[in-house]
């Protein structure tokens, strides 16, 4: 594998000191002034944002640098098989556009969890509001560790130094410009990244003899191109069956409930326009999780051919790679585009915290005038506990799966109450709370006790949930509202 010196470093750090600058300067120009107005503006982006600006948003949001470093390693150490869980977000997708989409825009609404609070009532509402910051900041966690990981390859720090540098320089922006500045980063961000991910696959293209037929020729002739598995069980994570219906109900859950893309959703001109950027985004994940993929497969034959073992664990061949063997300047931009990613994720997760955090949690106990305080006070301090978590999640294994298998947890909780508020009418708060009990006791038991594979955890956990809550409303004769 021909290796490039790693001569000009500082040409490459000084690329990538301008463009955290640029994008952190660009990020901080949003910023928002004045009283309860401000909240919609500050978490909301004042519903003035247009669909394909969304759409390009919430595919940055789901992203993050978990897709980035952690999907070649899967084709790297596999095949294709991932794309078959894409094949489930589709589904997901319109699946939302039918049931949540209408309840979410019926009135104003700043967070998914409002929608609980008028199905079920006050305490519900905090209940899920508790479980997806939960979930979100472990899930997060793990997103700061991957981060952390190419930013110590590029400085040589350690993953803490790493972790609080990038962690501080989102934060600035965030805290700053509020959902206004997350959507439009996300925007250049997104295409920061995928503009890296094209030259370098082309460049890596480049460097293997014989191109593109000898990449095919030798993923095909190792099965390395195949992407469908039909095979049956409920063991294997990537098979069709669980990339469809189990990609299927995790994309329902974390984009139907997860605050992360609701807020996203929320922010559109109107329900129209948010259902066209949530269908519309499916097109732009199905390209680059095929392009990420094929890069993995690039980086397999590259090794192959020239018999030199590939960095460990596998998380690291996509950013060592750049940084040790492609042409000064060029590593620089794809270094930098990574991180792009890594800050458009994070700034959406510090926004939606906060988000729920001051609308679902603090807010109802205070006055008017302590609540852009209270926004600015809960982004800085769930800035604090990601980096926290992100300085231990170097022990949660890799990067990819630890972070899909995270939310694969409670998600399901989340998914199992939201169908019972829009799918039935006469389940009320005991009923939901029975059914939490009953789907949290059913998904720690298949989490630590079976050998099923995370890709089916939501499915089981919100059908658990569902069923608990309606069986034992039906039991108890509860009555909505009771």
């Amino acid at each position: 594998m021909p290796l490039l010196h790693p001569g000009g470093p500082w040409i490459d750090l000084g690329i990538i000191a301008l463009y955290l600058a640029a994008v952190t300067w660009f990020g901080a120009r949003f910023r928002s002034r004045g009283g309860d107005g401000n909240l919609k503006q500050y978490f909301l982006a004042g519903q003035t944002v247009p669909w394909w600006a969304i759409s390009l948003s919430i595919v940055s949001a789901e992203t993050s640098t978990l897709t980035i470093i952690g999907t070649p390693a899967l084709s790297f150490g596999g095949n294709l098989a991932f794309l078959q869980v894409v094949f489930g977000y589709l589904i997901a997708r319109v699946l939302i556009s039918i049931f949540f989409l209408p309840a979410y825009f019926r009135g104003q609404m700043f967070t998914a969890y409002q929608l609980m609070q008028i199905r079920f009532g006050e305490r519900v509402r905090k209940l899920t509001a508790f479980i997806f910051l939960f979930t979100r900041a472990m899930a997060e966690g793990v997103r700061v560790f991957a981060i952390s990981i190419v930013i110590s390859i590029v400085l040589g720090t350690g993953e803490l130094v790493s972790i609080i540098l990038i962690v501080a320089l989102t934060l600035f922006y965030t805290f700053e410009g509020g959902m206004t500045a997350v959507i439009w980063t996300d925007v250049l961000q997104m295409a920061m990244y995928v503009s890296g991910a094209l030259i370098s696959f082309f460049v890596i293209l480049h460097h293997i003899p014989g191109g593109w037929p000898h990449l095919i020729a030798e993923a095909g002739a190792q099965g390395k191109l195949q992407f469908l598995d039909f095979r049956g069980g409920f063991a294997l994570p990537y098979t069709f069956w669980a990339g469809v219906i189990g990609g299927c109900f995790l994309t329902f859950a974390s984009h139907g409930t997860d605050q992360l893309i609701v807020q996203r959703l929320l922010s559109a001109r109107s329900e129209s326009e948010s259902r066209k950027a949530l269908l519309s985004s499916w097109l732009v994940v199905l390209f680059q999780f095929t392009l990420f993929l094929f890069i993995g497969l690039s980086l397999w034959v590259l090794y192959r051919d020239s018999g030199i073992a590939p960095p460990q664990p596998l998380d690291r061949i996509y950013p060592a790679f750049v940084w040790q063997s492609l042409p000064v300047g060029v590593r620089g931009l794809i270094i930098a585009a990574i991180l792009a990613a890594a800050m458009a994720n994070l700034s959406a997760a510090l926004n939606s915290l906060a988000s729920t955090t001051v609308m679902d949690v603090f807010r109802p106990l205070t006055g008017e005038s302590k609540s852009m305080a209270l926004a600015h006070g809960a982004t800085v301090f769930w800035a604090f506990v990601l980096v926290a978590i992100g300085a231990v999640a170097q022990q949660w294994g890799t990067v990819l799966e630890s972070g899909l298998s995270i939310a694969s947890v409670t998600l399901g909780l989340l998914l199992g109450v939201f169908l019972l508020g829009v799918l039935t009418k006469n389940v009320g708060e005991r009923g939901v709370i029975a059914g939490l009990l009953i789907g949290l006791a059913v998904i720690l038991f298949v989490r630590f006790r079976t050998h099923i594979a995370f890709t089916w955890w939501v499915l089981i956990c919100s059908s658990a949930t569902f069923a608990g809550g309606f069986v034992t409303s039906k039991i108890i004769r509860e009555k909505a509202g009771a």
